[in-house]
């Protein structure tokens, strides 16, 4: 008797998810970002584990900020683009090595503060009011499965 594949992992087709790239106006703490979201909206974002990367010379710290919103059921997370902390593993012994004790998560966006991601497939980040004169308005960026950013939200999901 013959087993029968369910599904091959080279035929599923993998969706993109849409995120927002959140710049910051003026360079503030995050626990003061966050305290002004939570005074203007019924979300209450808290500080969950951070998203940590692993590198051949780095480890690197992403903080991550979690919001339920029970009128649409929706959480909102805010993931720091850049790293708040690196962990020096091993020391580089090579002269041009392209780790540094710096990460971002976005390399092409290293204006971005946070990227904002939601568990609805077409998110609606307007729900959100964001602190006035402190914020630029926020940009839909689309990830396609081949990037990194896409398997890290997946895996922290």
């Amino acid at each position: 008797m013959e087993i029968q594949k369910l599904y091959d992992l080279d035929d599923i087709e993998f969706e993109d998810i849409a995120i927002g790239l959140v710049r910051l106006a003026k360079n503030i703490p995050d626990h003061e970002f966050f305290f002004k979201i939570n005074r203007d909206n019924d979300l209450t974002f808290s500080r969950k584990k951070d998203v940590i990367l692993h590198g051949a010379y780095f480890d690197y710290y992403f903080p991550r900020f979690e919001a339920y919103h029970k009128f649409t059921k929706t959480c909102f997370t805010f993931i720091s683009n850049r790293s708040s902390e690196s962990k020096q593993k091993k020391l580089q012994t090579e002269l041009f090595t392209e780790e540094e004790n710096i990460k971002f998560l976005l390399n092409n966006q290293v204006d971005v503060e946070y990227i904002l991601h939601s568990s609805e497939q077409f998110p609606d980040f307007s729900v959100i009011l964001l602190p006035e004169n402190l914020v630029f308005p926020i940009q839909d960026y689309t990830l396609s499965s081949e990037e990194e950013l896409y398997q890290i939200i997946q895996y922290y999901e």
